[in-house]
């Protein structure tokens, strides 16, 4: 797959608001089982914090993606 339509396909879903709003579910969801936790549950936490980070990380990946595109068009717009 080109790079243009992978910019094109992590647009599409970073702007769908059925993902922003299973993004933001889960988020809380996962949150509320944190905050749920008992104080000697530690693996529990760990697993919410990991799963916290998980959800940032493929919000990071699909952000990147369109800023590596952008970034590409940029240089070929300046010829660099």
């Amino acid at each position: 797959m080109n790079n243009e339509i992978r910019e094109a396909q992590a647009k599409r879903l970073l702007d769908d608001d059925l993902l922003k709003e299973a993004f933001d579910t889960l988020e809380k969801d996962i949150m509320d089982s944190w905050v749920a936790t008992s104080v000697d549950d530690g693996r529990a936490r760990e697993t919410c914090w990991l799963s916290i980070r998980l959800l940032s990380r493929i919000k990071v990946h699909l952000t990147s993606i369109i800023e590596t595109g952008e970034m590409a068009k940029k240089l070929q717009e300046y010829q660099l």
